[in-house]
């Protein structure tokens, strides 16, 4: 089951979402829900410090091998 959801917005702001729309070959509507789940993605990441660091997408390792590593540039 679906909501409606209506949201009044500028005829300058309405321009820019068609655009956008049109250049991921979407509707207003999907372009608009895709958005509000990146925004809803990127609040959980916000609030939850292991989200945010997995989102980094940093290299990891194995703890003593990273330590190992750490040392021996030490040296």
């Amino acid at each position: 089951m679906s909501n409606r959801l209506q949201v009044l917005i500028s005829p300058r702001l309405d321009a820019r979402l068609h655009k956008a729309a049109q250049r991921n070959r979407v509707s207003k509507g999907e372009w608009v829900r895709r958005a509000i789940e990146r925004a809803l993605a990127d609040d959980r990441i916000a609030d939850d410090p292991l989200a945010k660091l997995s989102a980094l997408g940093a290299p990891t390792a194995d703890i003593n091998e990273m330590i190992e590593e750490i040392e021996s540039g030490r040296a």
